[in-house]
């Protein structure tokens, strides 16, 4: 790759307290040097901080910017936010055995800005949110995003223990999760970050 290029870390939960900014945190230190070795720069782009409705515009995502305008400035700004990375990394946790309301809320304000572009899927949850990975797996690649094959699952050491209540109760990253992921997931999250890569890469090449 000649250009640096941004990819967005996206923390899909919104809510208070939430854990998501500390896993996005654990994903985005993790694939950090494979990021930086291929001039890729990682950006924290924070669903929370765009205060999204349920989605209250009058026009259809897809028609926008062709054909249509949004009319709201919390439409406006994170279309325009999501519009200039070229890829994505979605960190997603998992709510009553599927994907969270304001994860699929996010993505129901977009189209355009996604259609076409690499995206990497990491969930989490008690048993690591792979119900709501494969879910919102099937939104994005029906939105012909490119949805790389390894999907990462995170879950929480101890099961329905003293780590998942620190998480969903307090927003904090276990020490024993944290270590556990150090020693299993950092491995597959560089392998999917790799194939994340490599759709980037085959993506720049049929342009030109």
């Amino acid at each position: 790759m000649s250009a640096s290029k941004s990819i967005a870390v996206v923390v899909s939960s919104t809510r208070t307290p939430r854990v998501g900014p500390n896993v996005a945190a654990f994903v985005q230190e993790t694939v950090l040097p494979n990021a930086s070795s291929a001039n890729l720069t990682l950006q924290t782009v924070d669903v929370a901080s765009f205060n999204l409705p349920v989605y209250n515009e009058a026009v259809i995502p897809a028609m926008v910017p062709e054909k249509a305008s949004f009319a709201y400035p919390h439409s406006i700004a994170w279309s325009a936010e999501m519009k200039q990375h070229s890829a994505f990394i979605f960190v997603v946790p998992e709510y009553n055995f599927g994907m969270a309301a304001a994860t699929k809320n996010a993505i129901d304000y977009l189209y355009n800005e996604l259609v076409g572009k690499p995206v990497l899927i990491v969930s989490y949850g008690i048993l690591g949110g792979t119900n709501a990975s494969a879910q919102v797996k099937t939104v994005l690649t029906g939105m012909k995003m490119k949805v790389v094959e390894t999907r990462p699952a995170l879950s929480f050491t101890g099961g329905n223990g003293p780590d998942l209540y620190k998480a969903m109760g307090e927003g904090v990253l276990g020490e024993d999760t944290r270590k556990a992921w150090e020693g299993e997931k950092v491995e597959e999250l560089r392998k999917a970050f790799e194939e994340l890569k490599r759709e980037l890469e085959e993506g720049e090449v049929k342009k030109d």
